[in-house]
């Protein structure tokens, strides 16, 4: 799923700009899936095969890494809404 940005959020603003508040909005998208994933418990690996306290202290690499492929892929839409409400803000229009 392509994201695609609202003309009205981002008339008048530089491509920099643009550009900038996206990778903000992106950011902010990547931390909100990380911290969900966090809760699944996909990564709670118990028992002889687990990989101990190791694995527990890297987990929360793998999940950011797996958010940050998710939002690269569409994610689920907030960066958008995120960067309209950045846009916005940015004209004073809020």
């Amino acid at each position: 799923m392509q994201v695609t940005r609202s003309t009205d959020a981002v008339s008048g603003l530089s491509p920099a700009r643009s550009a900038q508040l996206m990778k903000k909005a992106k950011e902010l998208e990547t931390n909100f899936l990380s911290e969900m994933l966090s809760y699944t418990g996909l990564d709670a690996q118990k028992g002889d095969f687990s990989g101990g306290i190791g694995e527990d202290q890297f987990a929360s690499f793998l999940r950011d890494a797996q958010a940050k492929a998710m939002v690269d892929h569409g994610g689920i839409g907030l960066s958008q809404n995120i960067f309209n409400a950045l846009a916005r803000r940015d004209h004073g229009a809020d």
